[in-house]
């Protein structure tokens, strides 16, 4: 057999492959399995370009067999000139028209989920300021980390966005160093966190689909940062608004460091006081200067965003960064032994938030002032 025809066999099968494996995804990355409100709007979008183009498609190609096996040379013979349908008004209105037509169907939807979609009047009020009776978080897109805060309830925290399910999420974007683009597979498109000014959105988390991802979706940098744009990566847990609430007010407890209980973790504690801490906050109420915020750190699902969860992979990213992730700030920032790293690493596995502990009444504070001064008036 043909070598070439092998060859040419072996590459159309290789190219069906990747066609087919192009659609394969997990609930909690896929963009065609929608997984709230927007991710939905804009997967429709994209079904109705798909069926359009399809439709154009199969109409042309229909089209153009009909043309070719009525005009052959063999049934029309040699001396056959076709009719000369220059200049004709009817057909030049039809396949100008019909395309125009088609464009404002796709035109009509996009434009009116374009504006929909980047409504966040909600997320402030009358005089300007956040929201109290809103969910809104700002972003912060680092070299390569991200960290999150809730201005309502005075939380920070990074690399795991904790939401709420089946309502909205408004979002401020800002980048500290370099372009970056926030980006949830699951929830909805992605928006640029830029430098010199702050981009807004919103997304909708559906309970049920979160339940099928077992509450955990991942999110991305999908703007070319750096040499770890790659391992950009950050965790959403979408939680009902009942265990969201209780999230928030276990995390508002913590006003001092979590103290170590082990022997290797208090020493830890103490070394990461002497030189983490210049870099890392250990605490909700504050970010980290350069770092990411460690407060939840042992209750989190992945280290340095992609790594496995365990003391073994925090030791290892601990001892050599660059090794990870190229180009990243903590690289060189700290000079310890091995048995330090071990102490620090007990230290942050204990860093945990003691669930149940916050009373989530106190977060239903501020509405409640806000309708006492409301009657007093």
């Amino acid at each position: 057999m043909n070598l070439s025809f092998l060859k040419g066999k072996a590459l159309l099968l290789v190219s069906a492959l990747t066609l087919f494996l192009a659609g394969c995804g997990k609930n909690e990355l896929s963009t065609l399995r929608p997984a709230g409100e927007v991710g939905q709007e804009q997967f429709n979008l994209m079904i109705l370009s798909i069926v359009i183009m399809i439709l154009v498609i199969a109409v042309v190609t229909v089209l153009f067999t009909i043309a070719v096996l009525k005009s052959r040379r063999s049934k029309k013979g040699e001396d056959f000139e076709p009719k000369d349908v220059s200049g004709n008004h009817t057909l030049e209105i039809i396949w100008t028209s019909i395309p125009i037509l088609l464009l404002i169907v796709l035109a009509i939807p996009t434009v009116y989920f374009v504006f929909k979609q980047a409504d966040t009047d909600a997320m402030t009020d009358a005089e300007g300021n956040v929201n109290a009776e809103e969910t809104v978080i700002n972003v912060q897109a680092n070299q390569y980390w991200w960290e999150f805060e809730y201005p309502n309830e005075e939380v920070v925290t990074s690399q795991e966005l904790v939401v709420p399910t089946d309502q909205k999420v408004y979002f401020n974007l800002q980048g500290t160093d370099v372009k970056h683009s926030f980006w949830v597979p699951a929830a909805g498109g992605k928006m640029d966190t830029n430098i010199d000014g702050i981009n807004s959105f919103y997304l909708v988390f559906d309970d049920e689909s979160a339940q099928e991802a077992d509450r955990l979706f991942y999110g991305k940098c999908a703007e070319l940062c750096g040499p770890s744009h790659a391992l950009m990566d950050f965790k959403v847990k979408a939680l009902p608004e009942e265990e969201y609430n209780q999230w928030l007010a276990d995390m508002k407890t913590i006003e001092e460091p979590v103290q170590a209980s082990s022997e290797d973790a208090q020493r830890g504690q103490e070394i990461f006081n002497n030189s983490c801490m210049g870099c890392h906050a250990a605490t909700p109420t504050s970010p980290g200067s350069m770092g990411p915020n460690l407060t939840n750190f042992g209750d989190r699902d992945l280290i340095a965003g992609f790594m496995e969860h365990n003391q073994e992979n925090l030791e290892a990213w601990i001892k050599d960064p660059e090794a990870f992730k190229p180009d990243n700030r903590m690289t060189g920032a700290y000079e310890l032994t091995d048995d330090e790293i071990h102490a620090v690493a007990s230290y942050l596995m204990e860093l945990k938030v003691e669930e149940g502990s916050g009373d989530v009444s106190s977060l239903e504070e501020p509405a409640a002032e806000e309708e006492s001064e409301e009657g007093g008036n």
